[in-house]
């Protein structure tokens, strides 16, 4: 807790870290306070009822931080951007021209950055019908006209925006991800109304289960910090070389490959993408046609937070992501040639191609285990409810997954930006 609290105390000392800190905390009371404005002609009373019932709505409603049960004008929340940029980042294995863009530095990152934010807004459209649909069905809308369909779905499509640009604000001007720093305030925000709902039925609960999901989420945190901080160390030596009347490199220092390398991306996407087919099929119910209407019952069913085929598409979506995201992020033969160019190599192992081949075989085996990890996380709120039977702590693995793998994250961002201010102030 001290490495957490610590930099935070430091970067108030600083007047440019202290304005970072301060404009990342004003975003999120504005994101808090946009969370209560309602979208008209909903009956919210009714609508708290039915995400309580309802397990799918309620992970829904998790991840947008309780703005759902609220149905606020940013009920969607990231999940139109995080879609989006998921799709953007396989259609760029996909096409050689995206793969190029890709690879041109900060204005390639920045042109698909853009054509993320044009997807969204067809994505939000999309989300937002069918999130209409499935509450028109369980009659929590009524008497919606054509022009207040339009008008909603407007709101909330500006909405996701909105947040999009938040999150952007605090990329640049504050410290961290700011995405992931949302969806952080996100769960966060959730977590007292879950207490709440926890307390009001306390009478019903059986202590020892109680104690049981206490001990999980406390073993839970304590092993996402573990393999967080768990890496695997590659020595690289440097041959010495004399230049005149200089000997330059003779050192070794270190590759870290980390056993979570992707980070807390994997579950998000994973996440966004195993909740869509429900949300597909809330909306195909809504039709005339009775053979769409039996698929997506059927779809609906299948993809039941309870059920196995659920947990168990999660689970490899999260392997699969976690694969996918450290092979974009870490490149073995752009590494290799690196260590090649200054004179590096791996001891019995020559450099180029075989330095290559190694270290993609090396992160091949820690990723599994990272991946595997990552998966067993995502399922547990599932384990978690059929062991304890308690379902109002919504907040499971994946959220505490989330909560945890950020605050690191930003942490290990304010030591950096620490760091490099002490270094300037010693070469000052």
């Amino acid at each position: 807790m001290n490495k957490i609290i610590k930099p935070i105390i430091d970067a108030f000392k600083i007047p440019s870290l202290r304005k970072k800190l301060l404009f990342t905390f004003f975003i999120f009371i504005v994101y808090r306070l946009v969370a209560h404005l309602p979208v008209p002609g909903v009956d919210v009373t009714a609508l708290k009822s039915l995400f309580a019932k309802n397990q799918f709505l309620g992970l829904l409603d998790m991840f947008s931080g309780g703005t759902l049960t609220n149905f606020s004008i940013i009920a969607l929340g990231l999940a139109p951007y995080i879609n989006a940029s998921i799709i953007f980042q396989l259609l760029t294995l996909v096409f050689p021209r995206l793969e190029e863009l890709s690879k041109e530095g900060e204005y390639g990152r920045e042109k698909i950055n853009q054509y993320t934010r044009f997807l969204t807004v067809p994505i939000a459209a999309f989300q937002s019908l069918g999130l209409i649909a499935i509450l028109r069905k369980q009659g929590i809308i009524t008497g919606f006209s054509s022009l207040d369909l339009v008008a909603t779905v407007t709101s909330m499509i500006t909405g996701s925006i909105f947040l999009m640009w938040l999150g952007e604000l605090i990329s640049e001007y504050g410290i961290g991800n700011g995405i992931s720093l949302l969806i952080f305030g996100g769960i966060v925000g959730r977590l007292p109304v879950s207490l709440i709902q926890t307390a009001s039925i306390a009478e019903t609960i059986n202590f020892f289960n109680l104690l049981v999901f206490v001990v999980m989420a406390v073993g839970v945190i304590a092993a996402i910090c573990f393999v967080d901080e768990a890496r695997r160390e590659i020595p690289v030596s440097y041959a010495r070389r004399i230049r005149g009347r200089k000997m330059y490199g003779g050192s070794t220092t270190h590759i870290p490959l980390k056993i979570n390398q992707a980070g807390v991306i994997p579950i998000i996407f994973a996440v966004s993408l195993v909740l869509l087919p429900s949300m597909v099929a809330g909306y195909l119910q809504t039709l005339d046609n009775q053979t769409v209407v039996s698929l997506a019952k059927f779809v609906s069913r299948l993809f039941d937070p309870s059920s196995l085929f659920y947990n168990l598409a999660y689970f490899l979506l999260v392997i699969g992501f976690t694969y996918f995201y450290t092979a974009v992020t870490f490149n073995p033969q752009k590494i290799a040639e690196e260590i090649k160019k200054h004179g590096g190599f791996i001891k019995g192992i020559r450099p180029g191609k075989p330095t290559a081949d190694f270290l993609n075989y090396i992160l091949t085996r820690i990723t599994l285990a990272g991946a595997v990890f990552l998966g067993l996380v995502a399922v547990l709120p599932a384990l978690a409810r059929s062991l304890t039977g308690i379902r109002t702590m919504m907040v499971g693995g994946t959220g505490i997954l989330i909560v945890v793998s950020v605050v690191l994250e930003t942490s290990k961002a304010l030591e950096a930006q620490l760091l490099m201010r002490s270094y300037d102030g010693f070469l000052k």
